[in-house]
């Protein structure tokens, strides 16, 4: 099953809501640090409501200690930005791939998003720069969880 990751997030709500569709859907969620806030933050579990149980959380403190771990692991890398190259409904998900998204204010860091093995874009008309990431996440996780047939009831 696809994972979903988080580098560097900023505000706390975002995570919160990520970590419930985490939930939602039974993903893993992989918060990579530093982080913006502390994981005890009231907003943060205000707005995870009481779903925190049912939420595969992992931490890696920093970025070198979570691709070590992810390493380890099967799957591809897929980082999202405004700047991918795919777009994102367009892509062919696996079993295993990793949803790499950065934090509100950067994104994911250059260096970071040339490295992964693919880069997806969500595409958004008008003057909007940027959609808010728990809502980027969601689309994507969606998206995935669609073509692999999660969502057949």
């Amino acid at each position: 099953m696809p994972r979903v990751v988080l580098v560097y997030p900023q505000i706390p709500p975002n995570t919160g809501n990520i970590a419930r569709t985490c939930a939602a859907t039974d993903t893993e969620l992989h918060l990579v640090g530093p982080l913006g806030f502390e994981i005890s933050d009231r907003y943060l579990k205000r707005a995870g409501l009481d779903y925190w149980p049912h939420v595969k959380l992992h931490y890696h403190p920093t970025l070198e200690i979570f691709q070590a771990f992810q390493r380890q692991q099967p799957g591809r890398v897929l980082g999202y930005s405004i700047s991918g190259k795919q777009n994102f409904s367009h892509f062919k998900y696996e079993e295993d791939d990793w949803l790499m998204f950065g934090s509100e204010t950067n994104g994911l860091p250059k260096d970071l998003l040339a490295s992964c093995d693919a880069t997806l874009r969500i595409p958004m008309r008008g003057a909007v720069r940027s959609l808010n990431l728990a809502v980027s996440a969601a689309v994507a996780l969606y998206e995935a969880h669609r073509q692999l047939g999660y969502l057949d009831d």
